[in-house]
């Protein structure tokens, strides 16, 4: 009889409001938000469950849960999630992973949710990065160019020029350093291209290529003009005209080659602005580095990025309370200790003006005098890029750089194979 007391009792409780919640993410009227953050270094995850933590102690009826993601798996993970209706309700991501989900009706407007304080702390060209079609599904926090990491005892010693932000190398200027710097089995520059494309589309908006075209009727197609030729040439003809690239590195990560690079192998090294943490808990005591600005071209210093964002699902059921915790996460003071966890720029204007981010020490100042100069990746809103680039892109550029073939096959397999490829996605 007691048995048959307590399941009936159960019963009754399960399908009592008070008993399950509202089925939506709130318990006893309290609401619960889950964060998936994809920080990994130390200091990031750090930095964000802190701020977590900050949150819900101020914010006792919106708890955050701290969910932690990974950035090798995060665009099938969030697929799954999206299509199994149990996406988290804050997404970290990338801002080139956003186009297929945005458009496939994944993510929230947040045109209506976010404070006006959020929206004009971010220029303009940021918000560029999460805007696709006529919504904006993503707030643009973090970002980081892409620099030349530099022994400055090398460069120190054999006299070259040093460039800097206000008085960078040109490409050819560049290509003719490396070429100075190399010899006795040393080479001027390594690049790490494992991952090829979004390297040398964003370095390539420095010299005006664009590559991805739009017609009046906004259908795009590869078009691989002159100016998109001028980074690809400049690495090929360093590695296997002039011999101051080293061939064996094109097929590395950027940590990869930070053994050589440490071992007074390569000169130069570029990579992008946060390997900064990675050198400086790595390098030899008495490594002497510095950072320069990558090449300059006929656009300056421009060059593409994709930053990291923060997004609602769309599913989420309390998406106000959502944005309310991302204008928090993102306040310039909280900005700037996202940035300087994972080593970044933030995009906010306030957020770069602190003294922390304008610092010689370990170059800070660089990177920051660079930020003005970034701009949306020229990929970034094109849908089936992610198809284009594995299928074509990628195995198009390792064989060009190689030496496999020349710079019209390049042309012919990137526009020719490439469009088919895009073609179906704009049907």
């Amino acid at each position: 009889m007691r048995t048959r007391w307590l399941i009936a009792a159960l019963l009754l409780c399960l399908l009592a409001t008070g008993c399950t919640g509202d089925g939506d993410g709130s318990d006893d009227g309290r609401v619960t938000l889950r964060f998936q953050s994809l920080a990994w270094q130390e200091e990031s995850v750090e930095a964000n469950k802190d701020l977590v933590a900050e949150w819900n102690a101020t914010h006792p009826d919106v708890k955050v849960e701290y969910v932690q993601g990974t950035w090798d798996s995060v665009h099938d993970q969030l697929l799954t999630s999206f299509e199994g209706g149990e996406a988290p309700d804050i997404i970290h991501d990338a801002s080139d992973d956003l186009a297929d989900f945005a458009y496939g009706g994944y993510l929230a407007d947040l045109r209506e949710l976010l404070p006006e304080r959020l929206k004009s702390d971010i220029p303009q060209h940021s918000w560029e990065t999460t805007t696709f079609g006529d919504g904006i599904y993503g707030v643009p926090f973090l970002q980081e160019p892409r620099v030349l990491i530099a022994n400055a005892t090398w460069l120190r010693e054999s006299g070259v020029r040093i460039p800097t932000p206000d008085d960078p190398w040109t490409w050819e200027e560049f290509r003719e350093v490396a070429e100075e710097l190399s010899g006795d089995g040393k080479y001027g520059v390594a690049w790490p291209l494992k991952e090829p494309v979004s390297a040398t589309l964003n370095l390539s908006l420095s010299a005006g290529g664009q590559l991805f075209q739009r017609d009046a009727d906004g259908k795009v197609e590869v078009r691989f003009e002159a100016a998109d030729a001028v980074v690809p040439k400049t690495v090929h003809d360093e590695v296997n005209t002039d011999e101051s690239a080293s061939s064996t590195t094109l097929g590395m990560s950027g940590s990869d080659t930070l053994p050589g690079f440490f071992g007074g192998k390569y000169a130069m090294v570029p990579l992008g602005f946060s390997y900064r943490q990675q050198i400086v808990q790595q390098a030899p005591k008495g490594f002497d580095w510095q950072v320069l600005p990558a090449p300059a071209g006929a656009d300056g210093l421009a060059q593409g990025v994709s930053p990291q964002t923060l997004s609602i699902a769309e599913d989420s059921p309390h998406k106000e309370e959502a944005a309310q915790f991302v204008d928090f996460l993102l306040r310039p003071e909280n900005m700037v200790r996202l940035a300087l966890g994972d080593w970044m720029l933030p995009t906010g204007t306030e957020a770069l003006k602190d003294p922390a981010l304008r610092t010689t020490e370990h170059d800070w100042a660089t990177g920051t005098a660079l930020a003005e100069h970034l701009r949306s990746a020229p990929a970034q809103s094109i849908r089936g890029y992610p198809e284009w680039k594995d299928k074509v892109a990628t195995p198009a550029y390792q064989e060009y750089y190689s030496g496999a073939i020349d710079l019209d096959e390049l042309r012919e397999r990137l526009e020719e194979d490439g469009n088919l490829v895009l073609a179906r996605y704009q049907r």
